[in-house]
């Protein structure tokens, strides 16, 4: 098996039972934070959990990623680096990075890739990571189907991994440092306290109030379900799903349904997913049931677009309806085909345009009894955020995949050896001598070999046939054929383990010119290491990252495809501005930020 040439579902693993309900919802690959130094402070794992989740996904060929992927002061290095070789030990199957002073600091020979936060943007930076040694990149969010195909030809030899649904970073990722300059809580050190998720003013340099209270800031959830078969095309290798701080019943429902809609591609293409067994479940995945802020496909299709969650940056949940009526204790909607259950949730925009919500204790003939109606009032739309029979469905679901087995059972007079082979061309034997008395009944004796070299009880494998090639078939006791079952498929699982395909590590040339020969503060170098590796590559000046330089006034904080002005059609290539330049945001607390528009690039800017 070769995986660099089959397709990838990367699932995030937020702990152990996350991870766990990833890979048996069908996940080819999960990432997982370290115990420390990973972007998602709030999601560190203990190495003893890791070390669980990765022979359990190495069981299946799936493969578990780490992430170490903050930017790192220099007394910090050398602690990284025994943790990376720790994790390495244990058999991690990459290390997801963005500090370049780690190359600098002896890694272990594990593979590496270059975390979203290295901003990952052109062809000549994924080159250049190639040339140094990455075995994969992760695009930027922001990137359409045109700029991945082009990255691609200039670089096919390098992996692609690309985000196909979760929360969006309204900034490039790395560069992104608002909640740093706002209140000292770096991003890059995995600290962001989600500024992007305030409300704001927007108003012009002479006063004018253009928009009030509203989240300017705030994106939609990516969701690119339905351009698969485009990313595959492009050149992407890995399809990943973002999502470490969510719940493992979010991870269920969510890679359930991209496994289907990847595995339907795969089939009609005659291709292959890059892990093994099947995983089965008793619900309907549908991702709008869990957490979302709305859907956008974001910049994919290329042009301007509106992915802005502006009203609400909350789960406003699917439209079930317009209200009719509103009675003491119940409300009527105007769609009479819904049909809510007890439990339910709903939410709704007031009068002052806040999202609330609520939950249903009765529905009886279309009258809906919610928990508070204080808020809700004629003409108001309704929407469920909360499905309770499809959530205890979810609930319930979690099953262990299973990998398809084809047992053989061949043998002479007095002995009998039984061959097993798995879904992966893996095969094993074992002997049986003894002297085994003819079978008086045929039949009978077929069946019940059959059926007890079916069974594989709490096992990662399916039986699904069991081949009988003896002539004189000899009757063996029911203790004995579980006892030569449970032998067969442990000699299998070691040999599953023996034949694991890995990824080997790239090489780092020492030739490789950064395309680069003066950085700033966003090349994010902190450290000395950091510092000797961009200078070992060409790079003539560089500047100290933000969070070794205190002071950001006046610089820019946020650098963005998304524009506010596009967000709420105002585009001054659309139409002449009612506004006096610069613009400003300003939150709840008085802070204020200015905006600036790069309509050349179709780009935002934030300064403090």
């Amino acid at each position: 098996m070769n995986i660099h040439n089959k397709t990838e579902l990367l699932a995030p693993a937020g702990n152990l039972e996350a991870g766990i309900e990833a890979i048996n919802a069908g996940a080819d690959a999960v990432y997982t934070g370290a115990p420390k130094f990973g972007a998602r402070k709030n999601a560190g794992n203990s190495v003893a959990d890791i070390e669980i989740l990765i022979k359990y996904a190495h069981q299946y060929y799936a493969r578990v990623y780490v992430t170490l992927n903050t930017l790192l002061h220099d007394p910090e290095i050398e602690e990284a680096v025994k943790l990376s070789c720790r994790l390495y030990e244990l058999g991690a199957d990459g290390l997801i990075i963005q500090d370049m002073g780690l190359l600098e600091a002896g890694l272990p020979p594990i593979p590496l890739i270059a975390s979203t936060q290295t901003d990952n943007r052109n062809p000549d930076k994924i080159k250049f990571l190639r040339d140094v040694g990455f075995k994969r990149v992760i695009l930027a969010r922001e990137l359409s189907l045109k700029q991945i195909k082009k990255i691609s030809a200039a670089a096919p030899d390098i992996e692609l991994e690309f985000f196909i649904h979760g929360a969006l970073c309204v900034s490039y990722s790395g560069q992104c440092y608002l909640s740093y300059a706002a209140g000292g809580r770096s991003a890059n050190r995995g600290e962001c306290a989600q500024p992007c998720r305030k409300k704001y003013d927007l108003v012009d340099s002479a006063g004018k109030m253009i928009e009030k209270g509203k989240y300017l800031l705030s994106l939609k959830d990516l969701n690119l379900s339905d351009h698969l078969a485009d990313l595959l095309d492009a050149g992407i290798t890995s399809f990943k799903i973002e999502g470490r701080l969510k719940s493992s019943s979010y991870v269920r429902n969510v890679v359930a349904y991209y496994r289907k809609r990847l595995d339907y591609i795969l089939e009609k293409r005659g291709a292959a997913k890059s892990s093994s067994g099947k995983s089965t479940s008793d619900f309907t995945p549908d991702p709008a049931k869990s957490f979302n802020r709305g859907f956008t496909s974001y910049f994919l299709k290329g042009g301007r677009q509106k992915p802005g969650a502006i009203n609400s940056p909350k789960m406003r949940g699917e439209f079930v309806g317009r209200v009719r009526k509103v009675m003491n204790n119940y409300f009527i909607l105007n769609n009479k085909g819904i049909f809510l259950t007890p439990g339910d949730g709903i939410t709704y925009f007031n009068k002052t345009g806040e999202l609330e919500g609520t939950s249903v204790y009765k529905f009886e003939d279309g009258k809906i009894f919610p928990e508070k109606i204080l808020s809700i009032f004629p003409g108001m739309e309704i929407f469920r955020n909360h499905d309770h029979d499809f959530h205890k469905a979810l609930s319930s679901a979690g099953a262990p995949r299973k990998i398809n087995v084809i047992v053989k059972v061949k043998g002479g007079e007095n002995k009998i050896k039984l061959y097993a082979k798995d879904e992966d061309d893996n095969v094993v034997e074992s002997g049986l001598n003894g002297e085994f008395e003819k079978a008086k009944n045929r039949e009978k004796s077929i069946s019940a070999i059959k059926k007890q070299l079916s069974k594989s009880g709490d096992t990662i494998f399916n039986v699904n046939d069991v081949v009988i090639e003896i002539a004189d078939i000899p009757f063996i006791p029911v203790s004995v054929l579980n006892s030569f079952r449970r032998e067969i498929l442990e000699k299998l699982l070691a040999e599953r383990e023996l034949k694991r395909p890995v990824m080997n590590p790239g090489k780092r040339s020492a030739k490789a010119v950064y395309p680069m020969k003066i950085l700033d503060y966003r090349g994010n170098v902190i450290n000395s290491f950091a510092e000797k590796f961009y200078k070992t590559h060409g790079v003539k000046e560089i500047g100290k990252g933000a969070e070794a330089e205190p002071d950001m006034k006046d610089k820019e904080v946020m650098f963005t495809k998304y524009c506010i002005l596009n967000e709420l059609e105002m585009c001054k290539k659309e139409k002449k501005p009612h506004f006096k330049e610069p613009l400003f945001l300003i939150d709840e607390s008085g802070k204020k930020l200015m905006l600036d528009f790069d309509c050349k690039e179709c780009e935002m800017k934030v300064k403090v």
